[in-house]
């Protein structure tokens, strides 16, 4: 009872006088002491400390050791980076044995790739099925050349493509999921790829239908230009070839035919069995239906009921087989697909993981510093316009040496979230990027026939102006970088609610195009129809977003806010709701229930701050908080004794 009475004359000691005067400068001096901390600008480059003993702090043994270590840890990164390369390889592989055959039968439909907008949304899910742009455009390619398909028609699909194969790297972004802070830089990254690539579009697609401006450019240029055919480069698959073969080789032949309609295309397998084969070319007599049918009146003889005919006959004869594992296995393509598929998408995100762990290691302390000034620091004044067109060059001439844009940008997209890379620097390289992609494109159309040279150049040069003429759009004044915004807005959107990231790959790159891809097949008029209330709608949607932000006294006071509606229709915390609550109840992945339980803490911990944020001027000064921290221990005191009592 004593015990219990000197607590409460402690209580009462303590506990603030009802009378005081809240703006009493006793109450008041945190202001005098300590100010608020400015809000952090996440997009800021994370100091990465280092943790380890410094150089000069070793002996010559941990010297040694360090350096082993060091090499060692290089050496796994190359092993890792060489893995991830293969795995992006199989992957595609493993896309065109699932979907090919069908990317094959979309590309034969010339009524609706009359249509540019139908074109554009068949190379994107094209490029989607296989998982690589070079394979879509190698079959527009020989659809053009063979004839099926006008380099117009080609067009629209060839920007498809450069849209279809963004898509890799915002996948890579989507397993650094488990940090917030890194998940945000990861995603944004990512996405300005994805930016870049629709608004040229959104531009340069109207424009190529009523000028036809991409086709009068590389008209001109081929018919300027006498170019002479030359073998297209082999340099990194020259290395990566020698597992990737070793596991599964693909006959391209086949997605060519059944694109420009050979029936026999359709029923071979895509997986290769000869590696080696010879082809013999005798000229014999042959029967036909009628005269009419003979290669020419002069080689065309009739006997009874019988007309003979001469005409060339190719044998195919089979030399060497393929030593590949899938060689001998007799699998449908669909079912070795979905095996390769899942090989491979093992084998990429834990190379990828582990490629994030060993740079978090290899890059800290001076390493870092040095590296991240090298890749982010300008060129002095007035020269510092300078650094984004070499970031492009460095961009293309990377891209060119891998052979492959997804490969370059997924590669940079850890660095970007980790926070080596800037998005103001990741950006000018995802445009190199795309420019590198096409370069090797052009090289390999130079090593077309002659025959089909000028046609397979052209569509190599439409995607090369293509994406030359969206860097002019986009890039070279500051106010045009609109994808570094947009990808700035969706990261913090993403970091916030980060089953978002999910929506929108869905939602642009599947539902989108497959929503569009259907209206074109029912004709212009249902496109027309359904499509142009949408537009309507999300143009005047995206100014009224802009107006108030920018000028709301512009708008009726109804629309200076979306509070008229309801909750759900203008704020995603409902939908967190409901995801965060479908998550606990389905998800059976202990971190997929982490990642929501961090996320809801996030938000809930924000709301606390908000809440507490204008009482602590009044309120939290020293004095004040020393008489707090008294008074919660007392309480815990009287806690534990009720807690003890008979």
């Amino acid at each position: 009872i004593t015990w219990e009475m000197n607590i409460y004359k402690r209580l009462h000691l303590f506990a603030p006088d009802s009378d005081n005067d809240p703006s009493d400068p006793a109450h008041s001096t945190l202001a005098l002491i300590e100010e608020d901390p400015e809000d952090v600008d996440p997009w800021d480059l994370p100091e990465l400390k280092d943790t380890g003993v410094p150089w000069s702090a070793l002996d010559t043994k941990g010297k040694v050791l360090r350096v082993l270590v060091s090499v060692g840890k290089l050496a796994l990164l190359l092993g890792f980076l060489y893995m991830f390369i293969c795995s992006l390889d199989i992957l595609s592989s493993a896309f065109q044995l699932v979907g090919g055959k069908t990317a094959g039968d979309i590309f034969q439909d010339n009524s609706v790739l009359s249509n540019p907008l139908a074109g554009l949304v068949i190379g994107v899910l094209v490029t989607l099925l296989v998982q690589s742009s070079s394979t879509s455009s190698s079959i527009v390619v020989s659809m053009v050349s063979s004839g099926l398909l006008t380099v117009q028609l080609a067009v629209p699909i060839i920007m498809g493509t450069n849209i279809g194969t963004s898509v890799t790297n915002t996948l890579v972004a989507m397993t650094q999921a488990g940090d917030r802070s890194t998940f945000r830089r990861a995603f944004a990254g990512a996405t300005v790829h994805d930016f870049f690539n629709w608004l040229s579009v959104l531009v340069l697609l109207p424009l190529e239908v009523a000028t036809g401006y991409l086709y009068v450019v590389t008209k001109l240029i081929i018919d300027s230009f006498k170019i002479q055919t030359e073998e297209a480069p082999d340099l990194l698959n020259v290395i990566t070839d020698v597992l990737t073969e070793s596991i599964i080789q693909l006959d391209q032949s086949v997605l060519s035919g059944i694109a420009t309609g050979d029936q026999e295309a359709r029923n071979k397998s895509l997986i290769k069995k000869w590696c080696q084969t010879f082809t013999n070319t005798t000229l014999m007599n042959v029967t036909v239906p009628g005269p009419e049918n003979c290669t020419s009146p002069s080689l065309c003889w009739v006997e009874g009921n019988i007309t003979f005919t001469l005409k060339n006959i190719s044998e195919t004869h089979n030399i060497k087989k393929c030593t590949h594992l899938f060689v001998d296995v007799n699998l449908p393509d669909l079912f070795v697909g979905l095996i390769l598929l899942a090989l491979s998408l093992v084998v990429l995100c834990s190379c990828l993981v582990l490629i994030v762990k060993l740079l978090n290691s290899m890059l800290k302390g001076q390493v870092a510093g040095v590296i991240k000034k090298i890749l982010n620091t300008d060129f002095p004044f007035p020269f510092g316009w300078v650094t984004g067109y070499i970031a492009i060059i460095v961009g293309a001439g990377m891209t060119f040496i891998v052979q492959s844009s997804s490969v370059f940008t997924s590669a940079i997209t850890p660095l970007v979230g980790i926070g080596v890379i800037s998005i103001e620097r990741a950006y000018p390289l995802s445009l190199g990027s795309n420019i590198g992609t096409t370069t090797t494109a052009i090289l390999a159309a130079m090593a077309s026939p002659g025959d089909t040279l000028a046609n397979a150049l052209q569509v190599a040069l439409v995607h090369f102006l293509f994406n030359i003429s969206g860097i002019i759009l986009w890039y070279p004044i500051p106010f045009t970088r609109i994808p570094i915004r947009l990808a700035k807005g969706l990261g913090n959107i993403t970091a916030s609610y980060r089953w978002f990231a999910a929506v929108y790959i869905i939602c642009c790159f599947f539902i989108l195009p497959f929503f569009v891809f259907s209206l074109s097949l029912a004709g212009w008029q249902a496109l027309v129809g359904v499509g142009t209330p949408l537009v309507f709608v999300l143009i005047i949607i995206v100014a009224i977003n802009v107006l108030q932000k920018r000028n709301p006294g512009c708008l009726p006071a109804a629309l200076q806010s979306w509070d008229f509606l309801p909750l759900w229709a203008h704020s995603l915390a409902p939908w967190d709701k409901v995801v965060g609550a479908i998550t606990a109840k389905c998800c059976c992945c202990c971190k997929c229930c982490q990642v929501a339980a961090s996320d809801l803490e996030h938000r809930e911990k924000e709301s606390v701050e908000k809440n507490e944020k204008p009482q602590k001027e009044v309120y939290d000064n020293p004095a004040m908080s020393a008489e707090k921290e008294v008074e919660n221990e007392i309480k815990i005191e009287l806690q534990i004794l009720k807690m003890t009592q008979l």
